[in-house]
C-alpha cells in the first residue's frame, strides 16, 4: 500500500504536463514545432492537456519566430509578431492595408479584412513607414532570398504634421527548411526607429538573432543573439529612408560576417576544447578493440584478467 501511495504521489498533474508541453513547444527549433508537437501528443496522450498546452504555445511561438503566412486570396503575406497583432488571432499587413486572422495551431491564414482607419496610422506617418518599407525592400530582396519584412508605426501613429516624435519597428524575417536534409535554420531581426522631432535624431536599435539545427545522425543547434545602437539625422522621408536602410545593412552584414568567421575557425579552436584532440596520426583510438595493442595484451596477461 505504501509504495501504491509512493507512486501516486509522484505523478505529475496535469498542470505540470502542460508546462512540459509548452516547455517543448516553445523550444522548437525553427519551422519544427508541428514535428514536436506530434511527438508530445503521442507521449501525453491525454487530449485536453495536449490541446491546452499548444493553444498556449502555439501563438508565443509564432509571434517569436516572426513566422510568414500567405493569405488565402494571395494578395499577400502577413508577418506574425507583437507590433502587427490587433488581437490574438488577428495581425496587420500594413503594406496592403489588411488585417488577418489566424490560425495559430495550424499555422495557415484563414481569413483576411481591410484595416480600419484607427488601425492604419496617419498619411505623414504612412508617408515614412511606406518609403522605408519600399527601400527596404531591395535590400531584403538582395540579402535574404527567402526573406519577408514590414514596417510598423508603434507609436504616434495620429500625429498628422511634423513637430511630434513617433516610432517604426522594421521587422526582417528569414527562413529555410530542409527536413528531408535534416537541417532548418531562420534570421530574425527586429530594428526600433525612434523620430525625435525635438532633438532632430533618429535612434536605432538592432535585435538579431540566427537559429540553425542539423539533426542528420545527431543534434547540433545554433542560437546566437547579438544587439547593436546607430543613429542618423531626422530628415525628408525619402532621405531617412536611405539613411536607416543603409544602417540596417552595414549592421547585418557586419554580424554574418562575424559569424562566419567565428564558426569558420570552431574546427582548430572551440571543438578542440570540447575533447580529446586527435593523436598525430589523425586517427580515431579505437576503444572498440583495444585488444590489438600489446601493453593491453601484457597487462591483461600479468593480472589474468579475462581467463
Amino acid at each position: 500500500m505504501a509504495e501504491e501511495d509512493e507512486t501516486q504521489g509522484s505523478e505529475l498533474s496535469d498542470k505540470q504536463k502542460r508546462e512540459i508541453a509548452k516547455w517543448f513547444l516553445l523550444n522548437s527549433p525553427a519551422g519544427e514545432i508541428q514535428y514536436v508537437a506530434r511527438d508530445v501528443r503521442s507521449v501525453l496522450n491525454d487530449d485536453n492537456v495536449y490541446n491546452t498546452a499548444v493553444s498556449e504555445a502555439f501563438p508565443l511561438y509564432n509571434k517569436s519566430h516572426l513566422i510568414c503566412l500567405k493569405m488565402p486570396d494571395r494578395s499577400g503575406d502577413v508577418l506574425i509578431t507583437p507590433f502587427s497583432e490587433i488581437n490574438e488571432n488577428e495581425y496587420l499587413d500594413p503594406r496592403t492595408a489588411q488585417v488577418a486572422r489566424v490560425d495559430h495551431v495550424k499555422q495557415v491564414c484563414t481569413e483576411v479584412r481591410p484595416a480600419s482607419d484607427e488601425e492604419l496610422p496617419s498619411p505623414y506617418i504612412e508617408d515614412y513607414r511606406c518609403v522605408l518599407d519600399a527601400e527596404l525592400m531591395k535590400y531584403v530582396g538582395e540579402a535574404y532570398p527567402k526573406g519577408v519584412h514590414s514596417v510598423y508605426c508603434v507609436r504616434g501613429k495620429d500625429v498628422e504634421e511634423p513637430g511630434s516624435d513617433f516610432e517604426l519597428v522594421v521587422v526582417i524575417s528569414a527562413a529555410r527548411h530542409s527536413p528531408q536534409n535534416f537541417c532548418n535554420g531562420s534570421w530574425r531581426s527586429i530594428w526600433n526607429v525612434e523620430f525625435k522631432d525635438d532633438l532632430q535624431i533618429v535612434d536605432v536599435r538592432g535585435r538579431m538573432q540566427v537559429g540553425a539545427h542539423y539533426f542528420e545522425e545527431g543534434n547540433v543547434q545554433l542560437d546566437a543573439k547579438h544587439e547593436c545602437k546607430d543613429s542618423t539625422i531626422f530628415q525628408s522621408a525619402d532621405d531617412s529612408a536611405i539613411s536607416l536602410t543603409n544602417i540596417i545593412r552595414h549592421h547585418e552584414t557586419e554580424y554574418l560576417a562575424a559569424l562566419q568567421a567565428s564558426y569558420s575557425n570552431l574546427p582548430d579552436s572551440t571543438f578542440k576544447d570540447l575533447r580529446r584532440k586527435l593523436p598525430v596520426t589523425r586517427t580515431l583510438f579505437p576503444w572498440h578493440n583495444t585488444m590489438q595493442f600489446s601493453l593491453t595484451r601484457d597487462i591483461t596477461k600479468e593480472l589474468g584478467i579475462g581467463k
